[in-house]
């Protein structure tokens, strides 16, 4: 049987100052720092002072343990699962491979061989930067080469990351032992027609014995199957009875069915392979309709609204992202409702285990490759690589239910036509022909199950604008960029595939991240830590929309601008939701940070979770209500995607001024079959007039209260009246009673201590209304006037 051993202990890493420790996986950054040789990059402004790091080559070393001789084997080899990123390779001085791709894998035949193995790096910037001598430069969102080097190209930075440029051996390397045979790839193609699941197992084997006879046997479901090795391939198929469909959370269950393959030669086992998979459907219907082009994706023949976001790199050293972290971090995805996991094109492939706790959780993914902001070139080496790794991960991530959609970049093919690329680049490559060509002929031809589209934003055609939003996926960043957030109701895109609004992180993430430094919006450290262009501008003016700004007061800015994001985002989702199914979904830009940064996230780089969080809860449950402009009037949208009708209990109306007076109240009725919108007219008699009043709408979902609340005009014009509440702590709990209309009342549980964490975000109280707010994370009762200054609301303008 195949003996694996890894190769985690014993590596040093060669610097000026002698050899150092090295941890593998990881990564040059993290080994310096845990030698305490160069400060933390995520804290103040080290970042620059680290710079110098991506620059230099670096060796890592180590003696292989007992040699590579076979031990009674017929083969040795050395796997390295990921090397980042451009590296020689030697044994015992010995060239065994030069490599340039970080999202593959190696494997060097090493039969026989010891001594010392060293990986060299070259500089990420050297290899980008001959590269790009050679082919010519071309176009990209950032100055950096990123796109001349395969590699996460948000190492080289982006409007959210810093620029710190790695290298390492990121992901485990091992040695294998084995004789005879050995899978070298499955590629499973998993199906299902009613009840029965049908698993075709096409299976590539490498011999060290080329007479042997070698056969396969696979189990799943209680199902076992046998089949021959014809030279160096065979495929086993599997039919299993009565299976259970794996279903995107919300939609039902996800069981999951242990596959195993095993190798077998003419007595013993040689090899064995272990996935779990699961049965189901899907399809991205793109019909043409009255509205446009479709973008809705079918699972299991149901039609989904997808309540998405994007996803980057956790850590912008993704080596120290751990199971346990992804099972955190999408945990809270699911936490908000989400149901799509849209992973970004600027980053990576994501490990087993991203895919493993999506398979668990229900979560759909949605891939892009590698290919981000820039014009790739197409020629060698670039393209053999780009091929090689399309190959590799197409079937590595095949077993896995919870990937639904293949994409082939993010915005080129709109940089292309929009960006100024077209002209500049006046004939030569630019990677068109990996999205419309290689890409989709990789996946059609390994990967048949699943659908693939040619980038996001894009219409299907040339014909159109690539982001034409009445045709496919739509990027809207216009509003962020350039305009007020009320202008995402102007449109109903076929599927919102990013959008998004800045916030500063949680305070406590601030002041970790930025030690004695006295706050302020435009304080050294935090514009360092905001990374977009003109990114303070931006908040600033689309503050400035909505609220009077605090001069002075940073602690009232820090707020405004985080409920400045929730209001924008349930904006664009509650308007898009409504829209159902002519939208069909919204992936909001973005969910985590890479590090402690002012950005689109709703976590931040702490894993704290900002407003926008919560407020993804409420946005992204199965059933909303929302009150929307129609024409000259107000409509309640009662959005349920739930698989129950609903006809929400006692829906009440009710016109109220900021003083608090209910001036009109109507009862209205409406229901919503399953996985539908129903609208009713807000009668006149309480659509809110001016400035002093506003409209409530309350309904029930079983036991659950759900509310809608719309102001006709910006806070800056609303008169309110001085907040007043009474405040009660308990453990775990503090319950504020408004006195007065309590606007968008936030505890800031982080100031009570730095890892509580409060379970509710804006709330808008009336008067002698009352919430209790969870908190965890606390180990003593706070005082009543520490949570008091911990909470925050809307105030009368000054």
């Amino acid at each position: 049987m195949l003996d694996a051993t890894p190769l985690a202990e014993g590596w040093i890493l060669r610097h000026d100052q002698g050899p150092l420790p090295a941890a593998v996986p990881g990564c040059v950054h993290t080994d310096l720092l845990a030698a305490g040789l160069i400060p933390d990059p995520f804290l103040g402004r080290n970042e620059d002072a680290v710079a110098w790091v991506g620059r230099r080559e670096w060796t890592y070393e180590v003696e292989l343990p007992g040699g590579g001789a076979a031990g009674g084997h017929d083969q040795t080899d050395l796997v390295f699962d990921g090397l980042d990123t451009a590296a020689e390779i030697r044994l015992d001085g010995r060239l065994l491979g030069s490599v340039r791709n970080m999202h593959r894998s190696y494997r060097f035949d090493v039969t026989g061989m010891s001594g010392l193995l060293s990986v060299r790096f070259a500089s990420a910037y050297a290899e980008a930067e001959a590269v790009r001598e050679r082919l010519g430069d071309r176009p990209n969102a950032y100055p950096q080469p990123f796109q001349f080097i395969r590699k996460m190209a948000c190492s080289f930075g982006w409007d959210w990351g810093p620029t710190l440029v790695t290298a390492g051996i990121w992901r485990p390397v091992r040695l294998e032992r084995w004789s005879t045979a050995r899978i070298a790839r499955v590629r499973p193609l998993v199906t299902v027609e009613g009840t029965t699941g049908r698993v075709e197992l096409l299976v590539d084997v490498e011999r060290a014995a080329v007479e042997a006879g070698l056969r396969l046997e696979a189990r799943v479901g209680g199902v076992a199957a046998v089949a021959e090795v014809e030279g160096t391939s065979g495929t086993v198929r599997l039919e299993v009875p009565g299976v259970e469909l794996w279903w995107p959370r919300g939609y039902g269950e996800q069981p999951l069915y242990k596959v195993e393959l095993t190798l077998y030669g003419e007595s013993d086992a040689l090899d064995v392979w272990r996935r779990r998979v699961g049965f189901r459907t899907v399809e991205l219907d793109r019909g043409a309709d009255e509205h446009g082009t479709a973008f809705t994706l079918v699972v299991n023949g149901e039609r989904l609204f997808a309540r998405g976001v994007n996803w980057i790199p956790d850590d912008v050293f993704p080596s120290r992202v751990t199971r346990e972290r992804y099972r955190e971090r999408l945990g809270q995805a699911t936490g908000a409702g989400v149901d799509l996991v849209r992973i970004w094109g600027g980053g990576i492939y994501e490990s087993e285990d991203f895919y493993d706790v999506c398979d668990e959780l229900g979560l759909l993914v949605w891939q892009d490759f590698p290919f981000a902001c820039a014009a790739y070139p197409e020629e060698q080496p670039l393209r053999g690589e780009v091929e090689a790794e399309a190959r590799e991960n197409v079937v590595r991530l095949m077993p896995h239910p919870s990937l639904v959609l293949w994409n082939g970049n993010n915005e080129n093919l709109w940089g292309f036509r929009d960006w100024g690329w077209e002209e500049r680049l006046a004939g030569e490559s630019w990677g068109e022909g990996y999205y419309l060509g290689l890409l989709p002929r990789v996946v059609a031809e390994l990967d048949p199950t699943r659908p693939y589209t040619a980038g996001s934003p894009w219409s299907g055609s040339w014909d159109r604008h690539p982001n034409d939003p009445a045709h496919g996926t739509h990027h809207s960043w216009e509003v962020w960029n350039r305009e007020d957030y009320a202008e995402y109701r102007s449109e109903v895109p076929r599927f919102v595939a990013e959008f998004g609004w800045q916030a500063p992180p949680a305070y406590a993430t601030l002041r970790r991240a930025l030690p004695g430094e006295e706050l302020a919006p435009d304080s050294p450290g935090m514009l360092h830590h905001q990374k977009a262009e003109d990114g303070n501008g931006k908040l600033q003016r689309g503050l400035a929309r909505h609220f009077v700004v605090p001069d002075g007061d940073f602690d009232r800015w820090h707020y405004l601008t985080q409920v400045n994001q929730a209001r924008a985002i349930a904006a664009g989702i509650e308007h898009w939701r409504s829209h159902w199914p002519v939208c069909a979904g919204t992936v909001v830009w973005q969910l985590n940070d890479c590090w402690p940064v002012t950005s689109w996230a709703a976590v931040d780089g702490d894993g704290r979770e900002k407003p926008l969080y919560h407020e993804l809860r409420r946005l992204y449950a199965d059933r909303l209500l929302t009150l929307q402009v129609r024409g000259t009037g107000l409509v309640l949208a009662v959005v349920n995607q739930s698989g129950e009708p609903w006809a929400p209990g006692g829906l009440r109306l009710r016109r109220i001024t900021v003083e608090g007076n209910v001036l009109a109240e109507a009862a209205v009725e409406v229901s919503a079959a399953a996985r539908t919108v129903a609208e009713v007219r807000v009668p006149r008699e309480v659509e809110p007039v001016g400035a002093k009043e506003f409209l409530v709408a309350d309904g029930r979902d079983g036991e659950k209260s759900l509310r809608a609340v719309h102001f006709p005009l910006p806070d800056r014009e609303v008169p309110y009246a001085r907040p007043e509440f009474e405040v009660e702590v308990g453990p775990g709990w503090v319950t504020v009673t408004a006195r007065t209309l309590v606007r968008d009342l936030l505890l800031q549980a982080d100031r009570l201590g730095p890892v509580a964490r409060a379970d509710t975000g804006l709330v808008t109280l009336l008067p002698g209304e009352r919430v209790t707010i969870g908190v965890r994370g606390l180990e003593a009762v706070p005082d009543v006037e520490d949570a008091r200054r911990a909470l925050y609301c809307v105030e009368p303008a000054r």
